[in-house]
């Protein structure tokens, strides 16, 4: 589809573009992720067991900076998924001001079912028709090309995000356990006190 002045400033093709962007961010983090994890899971610190004996090298135990690093990386994750689905919520707010805004929306709408229960029941593989149906009248839609650089902006911003997130929950741990600890001995100079 060849893109016309209507298209190029219609707000459904900005908030599809956005939802593209987001999308792929999230997939970016969870590679990340899934990288991470592969390392906590393959890195146990626990012996092998071979036929008839145990291998005499341990194996490294994952670091407690692995730990939070898949931490930040599974929030980061979270943070650009959740984007993508904010931007899906203000699809009904947003005006399609061309056909290709309109094959925008369906987009969003239809590349959203892969997070429904089931996409083959009512309305999914119905909606699918109508955008295939669309495209073969009015032609597809530009195809999404990352840039690596904005990509990179997105996925360190999301992990800066993660990050804080991580460290204040974790700063509320450790709070919750000096806080437990105080209570215990005070409690026990209490009883001291009174035995």
């Amino acid at each position: 589809m060849a893109p016309s002045a209507v298209t190029k400033h219609d707000p459904a093709m900005d908030l599809w573009a956005a939802w593209r962007r987001a999308q792929h961010t999230s997939q970016v983090l969870c590679r990340v992720q899934q990288r991470l994890e592969t390392r906590i899971i393959s890195n146990t610190g626990i012996q092998v067991l071979t036929p008839g004996e145990i291998t005499k090298q341990p194996t490294q135990v994952v670091a407690p900076e692995g730990v939070r690093q898949y931490a930040v990386a599974q929030e980061a994750e979270v943070l650009a998924m959740t984007e993508a689905l904010k931007l899906q919520d203000a699809l009904p707010e947003v005006a399609a001001l061309s056909l290709a805004g309109i094959l925008a929306k369906l987009e969003v709408i239809v590349g959203a079912d892969r997070d429904i229960g089931d996409p083959t029941d009512f309305p999914w593989p119905h909606l699918a028709s109508v955008l295939t149906d669309l495209k073969a009248i009015a032609g597809d839609l530009p195809p999404y090309e990352s840039d690596r650089s904005t990509t990179r902006a997105d996925v360190a911003r999301h992990l800066k995000q993660a990050t804080q997130l991580v460290e204040a929950v974790q700063t509320g741990e450790a709070a919750d356990h000096i806080r437990q600890k105080c209570d215990i001995v005070r409690g026990n100079n209490r009883l001291s006190k009174t035995g």
